[in-house]
Parts: C-alpha cells; structure tokens; sequence
C-alpha cells in the first residue's frame, strides 16, 4: 500500500505582506498616522511641533518637530519591524513613561504609504533624508535640515484601495485629525503646537498652563467653565479640571482622562465622576472633564490594546474612589454642590449696631378695647378688616376655576360618547386632557387611556417636516433682527464644514466668518428657541452622537438631530392650545407611533388591562 505525502501548505508570509497585515490594527485612518507620529516627536523631547495635513489626510500628513532627531543607522533601523528605543526586555514594559514602545507604528505606516524622513541630530552636520514606498526602500542620502525630524506621509492606502474605499469624506476624517491632535495637545501644554488644514491655521497653541491650553484649543468660552481639581495621594496625584454642572452636554465629547501623560478611555473612571456630580445633572447630561493621573508606571498595564488607549490598574477600587472623592470635593469646595454649615444658624444673621448708636426697644401697638366676638355695630376701628376690593373678588373666581376639571373628572363628563370610533384622531377627546410632570399628556379613548411622551411626539412631528423640507427644498426660514456672530470649537467647525450646506437647506441662514467663526442670519422657522447659539451647539452634539452611536447615514442623522435638537422639552409647561395642535400635529404624521430614533412616542393602557390590575390587587 503506498502512502501518499500531503503537500507542506504553511509558509513564512513575506515582510511586506505581514506589514500591511499589522497595518490593519494600528493605521486605521489617517488620525492614526496623525497620533504615532506626534508622540514620536513627544518622546524625542520637542518643544515645538507642527502638523499639515490635506483633504482629511488621504494625500498628505507632514509632523515637523525640533526633538533630537536621529542618527543615519536609526533613520533606517525606524522602519523595521519592532524596532525600539524604549525596551530590552519583558519587565522593561512595566516601567514604560514614553509614549511608544513597541515599535511597530513606523513599519505599519510605511507598508500603506510613500513616506519620506528627514532628520537631524545636534551632533551631526548634515542630516539624512529616507524614502520608502509600500516597504519598499527606495533611497537613503544626505540632506541639509535643521535638528529634529521631519515626517511626510503622502497617498495613504494607495497599495490598499479596499482600505482606501472605506475612509470617509474629507472634512470627517479631518475631524478625527483634530481629536487626535486636541488629545496630544492637552497633555503637554509645555510643548507649542500649531495644525494647517488644506493651507488654513486651525491651531497655533503657545506654551502655557493647562487653562490656557484648554481656552486655546475649546474657545475662550471655557474659562468661566471650569473647576480646578487637585488631589495627592500615595496611590495617585490627580489634577485637572471638571465643567461646571450648568454647562454639561448631552454627549461624551468633553471628556479627556490622562494617566501619566497618555490619553486612555476607561468606563470605570469615568462612572465615578458621574457619581460625583449625582445630583447635579438632568438624566440624559455627561459631565465634563480634563483630568490627569498620575500613577506608578509599574501599577498599570498599557498594553492590552493596540492603540493603547485602555490601560488596567493593580489597584481599581482605590484609585476610584480617590478620583470620586477629588471630584465632589471640587465641586463642593467652589460651592459647585450644595452644602451645609453645621456651625452656624442663619437665624443669627443679623447686622451688628455701630458702637455710637443706642438699641432702640421696639413699641408694639394695640387696642385693648377690642373684642373678636363682639360683633360690630358699624362704627370702624383701626383694626377691623376692610371690604373686599375687585381683585379679591376675581382672585375667588380664578381659584374656582382652576377646580372646575375636577368637577367634571367627578362627574363622568370628561369620557367620550360610546359610539365613538376607535381610529386614534378622531378618537381623542378635545380638549380633555391632563399632564403629568410637564412630561406626559394624558388623554382618553373610548378603549382606555393614551399616554404621550411631549418630546418624543415633537421630535416625530418635525422630523417628518424636516424631511419633507430636504425633499422639495422649501423649507421656510426666520430671520434675525440682527446677524449674530459665534466662535465654535475647531473640531465643530470642521464639522459645520460638512453640514453647512444641508443645513441651509433645511431653514438656517449661515455662513462660515473666519477662524471658527460662523454668522447666523437666520434659523429655521419651526424653531421655538430663543436662544440661537445654544440651538446649533445642540444640533451638533446631537449630529456627533447620532453619528457615532447609531452610524446612521448623513442626512437621516442630521434630520434626527434637527428634531432633537429643535424638539420642546420633559419638563417644559405647554398650554392647553399647544397641546391641542401637538396631539393634531403628531396623529396627522405618516408614523405617529415611534419617534425617529424608534422608541415609542404614546403607550396604550385599554381598559381590559387597567381591570386585571385591579383584579390582581
């Protein structure tokens, strides 16, 4: 019998495949490339570094910085695969303060682009410029430069059109730029740092304190936002800020957590500031933060993830603790939370006489002839209560009128005939409803009650009339008295670069005016705020969340967040003629039922199940 040998099938994958491979878990987009290469030039000990990037970074990145650059052989060695100054062994990870360390991000880079090194140390005369293609080497040769180091990324994922393909718009990727920069930024505020964006300054950020890093890069309206926390401990030192209670969002997207200058995300941590400020948000706001930590390199473990941006601790429990505690001392040391004072009675809080003046004994006047059960005779003394005036009189009829509901509640007149027809709009009964807590409109049919959410029912109605408005293009605008002008965030304004022209469509009348300036004419006119700047920060926070949580196309996402933003709030009183055309409003749309995020804008309770529960008790 002859056996038959199966072929060898498992080979040794080519160093340029395998580097396009790894490529997959570092450089993910352009804001990957962005984030290597500023902490390279961090860890080189620069003072000063420069980002240019075009059309989102898809056909350029360069990083310039002045650190120490690199000799002829490292500028070579940089590339390869695993390739590290930061460690010689396996305890060596445990002790890291750099911020790269395994030595894979510059091979990775290298494999999906054309990228060009230029650098330069103090020792050197002349410095040396790289060349490599798709792992390719290309050239090595001489070049005069200053110290430092240059990095230039040109065509990425030109090698890998699959990758390329699935990249988004320029101004989005540009975005994501932005968020890697704005996170580098923060954590050295000793490093000046400046960004150009297709030949247009974003951000020239000059050396100072983390304040002015924060005011630089978020606005000059975060100065009277923020509350300094400060906390040392033998476990961790922590310091930073938090935004006050007042100025929370409604998404995530002022939340900065820093352990020893690298930026991580960590749930953990951050539920314990939201517990701090228990208390002191409405249920669907996140508090904001800038916080720093500073923890003993050998107490955490940063590799767990390849971007590195999830970090453990040996000691979880403590380090929560302490963080939450910093925080609601914070707060409640800038008489951010409420306190008590168990040392004082405010009852004592009376100004003290001057020492030249004498105490006068106050008089009490009274009639000791007067009598209560002496019933008058006509003659009026000082004392005796004057006739009721016309605004007694109406102030008796308006309370009676806020009872009389009630009178019809007890009297079964509030309930629909019995022949009344089922269908929903004709089967609400006008105008007999109630409200509960400024949030939910009680209203009757003839098969029990209808419970409706105010904010869900709105969101439904303008949605609906939003998109009809982007469909036919004819959506109706209100102009201002006055064109009002705003600053906005950098990360916003690339955003508003995206939108702007949707959002024209849909009734605002705006330009861009500017650095991070935009110029609001108008707003659109199913928009009841009074407040315009506080509109459109509300529309974009709701665009990023919709966007991020729920990756929803472009357009339904800002036609949700239009609703959302636009859409009257739990908690805000309507009158009785305001309900009356909401409730017309919502039945007369295609989908009355559910809100455009689909959660339910009504609950049904027929009588059969309010029965059963009375069966049941």
């Amino acid at each position: 019998m002859i056996v038959k040998k199966l072929p060898d099938v498992i080979q040794i994958l080519p160093d340029a495949v395998a580097n396009r491979i790894a490529a997959g878990e570092v450089v993910q987009r352009p804001a990957s490339v962005v984030k290597e290469l500023l902490e390279n030039s961090i860890d080189a000990g620069a003072t000063s570094i420069k980002l240019v990037i075009k059309e989102g970074g898809k056909s350029l990145i360069q990083v310039s910085d002045n650190g120490k650059g690199m000799s002829d052989v490292d500028a070579r060695m940089c590339f390869e695969r695993h390739a590290t100054s930061k460690i010689r062994d396996t305890d060596d990870i445990f002790h890291i303060t750099t911020k790269g360390f395994r030595g894979e991000a510059l091979a990775s880079i290298a494999a999906v682009a054309k990228v060009e090194l230029k650098t330069k140390t103090e020792a050197a005369e002349t410095g040396v410029k790289v060349v490599i293609e798709g792992s390719d080497f290309i050239t090595q040769e001489p070049c005069a430069m200053t110290t430092g180091t240059v990095f230039t990324i040109k065509s990425l994922f030109y090698n890998v059109p699959a990758r390329r393909k699935f990249l988004k718009s320029d101004p989005v990727e540009a975005r994501h730029i932005i968020d890697e920069f704005t996170r580098v930024a923060l954590a050295h505020p000793e490093v000046a740092f400046e960004m150009i964006n297709n030949d247009s300054n974003v951000f020239k950020l000059e050396v100072g304190t983390l304040r002015q890093r924060i005011v630089g890069i978020l606005g000059s309206n975060y100065n009277n936002k923020l509350v300094p926390v400060a906390e040392t401990t033998d476990i961790v030192t922590i310091n930073g800020f938090v935004i006050k209670p007042e100025f929370s969002k409604k998404t995530k997207g002022d939340q900065f957590f820093f352990v020893n200058n690298r930026f991580i995300r960590s749930p953990f941590l951050n539920h314990a500031i939201e517990s701090a400020f228990e208390g002191l948000l409405t249920k669907d706001s996140h508090p904001g933060y800038f916080v720093f930590m500073e923890v003993n390199p050998s107490d955490i473990d940063i590799n767990i993830h390849p971007s590195k941006t999830e970090i453990k601790f040996t000691d979880e429990r403590s380090i929560y603790q302490i963080l939450r505690s910093s925080i609601k001392q914070a707060l409640g040391k800038f008489n951010i939370a409420p306190s008590l004072d168990f040392d004082r009675d405010p009852s004592f809080d009376f100004p003290q006489p001057k020492d030249y003046t004498s105490v006068k004994i106050p008089s009490v006047n009274f009639n000791p002839d007067y009598n209560p059960f002496k019933e008058n005779s006509g003659a009026k003394h000082e004392f005796q209560r004057p006739e009721k005036s016309e605004r007694d009189t109406n102030n008796l009829q308006n309370w009676q009128k806020l009872y009389k509901d009630f009178d019809d509640f007890s009297s079964g007149k509030i309930l629909p005939e019995k022949d009344a027809p089922l269908n929903f709009s004709d089967n609400v009964v006008k105008p007999r409803f109630f409200v509960i807590g400024a949030k939910y409109i009680v209203t009757y049919i003839r098969s029990g009650l209808v419970i409706i959410d105010q904010h869900r029912a709105h969101e439904r109605i303008l949605f609906e009339k939003f998109e009809k408005a982007h469909s036919t293009k004819q959506a109706l605008t209100q102009n201002q008295l006055f064109p009002q002008t705003y600053e906005i965030n950098s990360a916003d304004f690339e955003l508003l670069k995206e939108m702007i022209e949707e959002l024209k469509v849909l009734g605002f009348d705006l330009d861009l005016f500017g650095k991070n300036t935009v110029v609001v004419r108008g707003v659109p006119a199913l928009s009841k705020a009074q407040d315009v700047k506080a509109l459109l920060d509300e529309v974009l926070e709701q665009y990023k969340n919709n966007v991020k949580s729920l990756k929803l196309p472009k357009n339904t996402s800002l036609l949700q967040s239009m609703a959302s933003g636009m859409a009257i709030r739990s908690g805000q009183n309507l009158s009785d003629m305001e309900i009356d055309a909401l409730i017309a409003d919502l039945f007369a749309c295609e989908n009355p039922y559910h809100a455009p995020n689909g959660k339910p804008t009504m609950v049904n309770i027929s009588t059969d199940e309010l029965d059963a529960k009375f069966l049941k008790s």
